[in-house]
């Protein structure tokens, strides 16, 4: 595909994988995925800062550090949609294609977990591994709205080597196989980078996962 390119091994970027359309449905369900109950919400660390971006999460409710059926605010975890599960198998073939069984849990990818974070303008993702699944399957990563840059690291350290990538409305990030536990996270949005049409202030991120839970 034009455009691909593996920034690690086991780690895809197609860029503009989603086109217009598909970026406003995304967009869309995203607003109604946000309302409550178990709507977008601010997470507490536990070391006491909040984080500065905002989420909501399907099928599996994210909490540091684990997950669990219960949203934070009391109310049953919104179902995980089976169109966004077709979704993410899409993204797994079409980055991988022919290499899909090379890649740990690729090939029978049945993920079960969205998370979809809400970026305003001046918020940012420190660098963390997503290590609260139960599997190596990989991590489908779906960028909405504002451009930012997302920092791939390595699996061992915070510190360097890391990869910077910018990630657009509409790319496709894929990250399994030797990256799939690569820390990573966003230094910063761009902010008036998105489509106006998009109707959407700032970016959103949505991940989906396979629990093993």
């Amino acid at each position: 595909m034009p455009g691909r390119s593996e920034p690690a091994p086991g780690a895809v970027l197609v860029p503009g994988w989603l086109d217009a359309e598909a970026q406003l449905r995304l967009v869309a369900a995203c607003r109604e995925w946000a309302r409550p109950p178990a709507g977008m919400h601010a997470v507490r660390m536990p070391t006491g800062g909040m984080m500065s971006v905002r989420m909501v999460a399907l099928g599996w409710d994210w909490y540091p550090y684990g997950y669990r059926r219960v949203a934070a605010d009391g109310a049953p975890v919104k179902a995980f949609p089976p169109e966004l599960a077709r979704l993410a198998r899409d993204a797994v073939d079409a980055a991988y294609g022919e290499a899909v069984d090379a890649i740990a849990g690729a090939a029978g990818y049945e993920p079960d977990i969205a998370i979809v974070n809400h970026y305003p303008h001046g918020a940012k993702m420190g660098l963390h591994q997503d290590r609260d699944e139960r599997t190596d399957a990989p991590v489908v990563s779906l960028s909405l709205g504002d451009t930012c840059l997302f920092r791939l690291g390595n699996t061992r350290t915070r510190t360097r080597p890391w990869t910077d990538l910018e990630l657009r409305s509409g790319d496709l990030l894929v990250f399994g196989g030797p990256a799939r536990f690569a820390y990573h996270g966003v230094v910063r949005t761009l902010p008036g980078t998105a489509d106006p049409a998009l109707g959407l202030t700032g970016r959103l991120n949505i991940t989906v996962r396979q629990s093993g839970l």
